[in-house]
């Protein structure tokens, strides 16, 4: 199996740093779209909704990571991966975590609103 990221391809910063991963990465990196998704996930799979609040990567033993992790574990499948793992330092992870999380909620409601959370999300139609 082959490790997947999970990515917003609305998202222009998003997609800048996924066309670089894909000119990188390894063959052991595959790389999904989620407006490409089915609405329904399988059994098991985070909905559209929850990969599009943070990045997602599932491992290719099928465990799932999510936020600066699966960053980091994205890049690993670059000849760059080795840059990244400071990111996962102990004192370290405890800034990192929370400034990405406090990122990815805010680019969640600039790209989403807050319609999501409430039931009625509302994702605008590629143009």
């Amino acid at each position: 199996m082959t490790a997947i990221l999970y990515y917003d391809g609305r998202c222009g910063l998003c997609a800048r740093e996924i066309a670089r991963l894909e000119r990188l990465r390894d063959d052991g990196l595959a790389l999904c779209d989620i407006h490409t998704l089915d609405a329904e996930p399988e059994p098991g799979e985070p909905d559209r909704d929850t990969l599009l609040r943070t990045l997602h990567l599932r491992t290719d033993d099928g465990r799932w990571l999510t936020g600066a992790d699966a960053n980091v574990a994205a890049w690993r499948h670059t000849r760059y991966g080795w840059l990244w793992g400071w990111l996962r330092w102990p004192l370290l992870r405890r800034l990192v975590d929370p400034v990405y999380a406090h990122w990815a909620a805010w680019r969640y409601r600039r790209l989403y609103g807050d319609g999501c959370a409430t039931g009625s999300c509302h994702v605008p139609e590629e143009h």
